[in-house]
């Protein structure tokens, strides 16, 4: 059966709820792509640190990596909007992912890490896309800020999980275990993915006149997008947000690794399970007061913490005080992981959703690919405390751009609330 394609739509059940097998089947979904990601998270850094790479390696391999994201989320973007298969478009990311872990466990050489690194990028980034379309094309327009709560909830506590049991593995037999287990987590995955009805999934919207179709809609969706003023200072704070966050925990974690590698991987697990539990708890709130509060408010709280938690971690280097600051992760994660595809999904206004979701995961990579060789430099040659206090700096920089320049994109029609 052909499987519809996604667009931001009204509900597709004609007032009805999605059904509990469906509801069920993305919740789980949700929680074991995060399992799966977590292989690839801090436990990359901890990994090549103990096979003796330099930071500055580590750094250009993340690097080349965010640079895969940077350059392809716009096509990817629209690849899945023309694409429309959801299911079987994530089913192939998901398989690519399992690949890419295997290959660097087994295979720690330079080319073959930065192989599956590029592979891992690029299969997440269409994962990413799908997921979100796949939620929204479940609810609706009116389901969306709920819906994106529980689906953060559902995230955090899968990599909690896994964050627990992948640092165990990681302790007890070894660092390489831990992406063989990611890739074994593909399976589960699968089956909750092919839980959701696609007959549940709305189709997408027609093409606008004049937008023409194939490449012809993606240039025209690109000018469109380009013309939407609250979408590029939405981008450029995010720019910032990642360019400090995205190598804080992975440069913490090196820092760990010199100290006392055989407890790094132990004390990593720890620092990622406190803020993914925070966000467990909190992304529901978020995604309810979101709808009552209004989008920016938050945004500023999530900014604010970023800030702050580069200052602590500046300020020591404290295995145990790292954990509990790790806390502040958890509040902005559980902000930006409910707030950025709800914004996206405000500014869109149904119109080239997948394309608008690319653009904002360009913006993402540029700051997430940049900040990891940036903060690899800055260590490496000025120490950890300049590092951190630089990353906590650009912070500032988009809790200011937040503040002062980005409109509250909620919708306040009595159809939105």
């Amino acid at each position: 059966m052909h499987e519809p394609r996604s667009r931001l739509p009204d509900p597709p059940h004609h007032g009805t709820s999605p059904s509990r097998r469906s509801r069920r089947g993305l919740d789980w979904f949700v929680f074991c792509v995060a399992d799966i990601q977590t292989g690839f998270g801090p436990f990359v850094a901890v990994f090549l640190t103990t096979q003796k790479w330099t930071q500055l390696d580590i750094g250009l391999v993340l690097t080349i990596s965010g640079l895969v994201s940077l350059f392809g989320q716009i096509p990817f973007g629209a690849l899945v909007d023309a694409l429309g298969a959801l299911r079987r478009t994530a089913m192939v990311a998901l398989i690519a992912i399992g690949i890419s872990a295997v290959l660097f466990a087994a295979w720690p050489i330079f080319p073959v890490v930065l192989a599956s690194r590029v592979l891992h990028a690029a299969a997440s980034s269409v994962l990413g896309l799908c997921l979100v379309s796949l939620s929204l094309g479940l609810v609706g327009a009116g389901g969306i800020s709920a819906r994106l709560g529980r689906n953060a909830a559902f995230a955090s506590a899968g990599t909690g999980v896994a964050a627990l049991t992948m640092g165990a593995v990681g302790y007890y037999v070894s660092n390489h275990a831990v992406f063989f287990l990611a890739a074994a987590l593909v399976i589960p995955a699968l089956y909750a993915l092919f839980s959701i009805d696609g007959r549940e999934i709305a189709p997408p919207a027609p093409p606008q006149p004049g937008e023409g179709r194939g490449w012809r809609t993606t240039l025209s969706g690109l000018r469109h997008l380009a013309a939407n003023r609250p979408l590029l200072i939405f981008c450029g704070c995010v720019v910032t947000f990642h360019l400090a966050n995205a190598a804080m925990l992975p440069l913490a974690a090196s820092m760990l690794t010199l100290r006392s590698s055989e407890a790094a991987t132990l004390m990593v697990a720890a620092a990622m399970v406190v803020p993914q539990f925070t966000v467990t708890l909190l992304s529901p709130f978020v995604g309810q007061g979101a709808q009552s509060w209004g989008r920016k408010p938050l945004l500023i709280v999530g900014f604010a913490a970023l800030v702050l938690r580069g200052v602590c971690f500046a300020l020591t280097s404290e295995p145990y005080i790292l954990v509990a600051i790790q806390v502040l992760d958890g509040i902005s994660a559980a902000v930006l992981g409910v707030l950025v595809p709800l914004t996206v999904a405000d500014v869109a206004r149904g119109r080239h959703f997948n394309l608008a979701q690319g653009t904002v995961g360009c913006a993402m990579g540029i700051g997430a690919s940049i900040s990891t060789v940036l903060s690899g430099y800055m260590a490496d040659t000025w120490g950890s405390y300049t590092a951190f206090m630089g990353m906590a700096a650009v912070a500032m920089l988009g809790l200011g751009g937040v503040a002062m320049l980005m409109p509250e994109t909620r919708d306040r029609t009595p159809e939105a609330a």
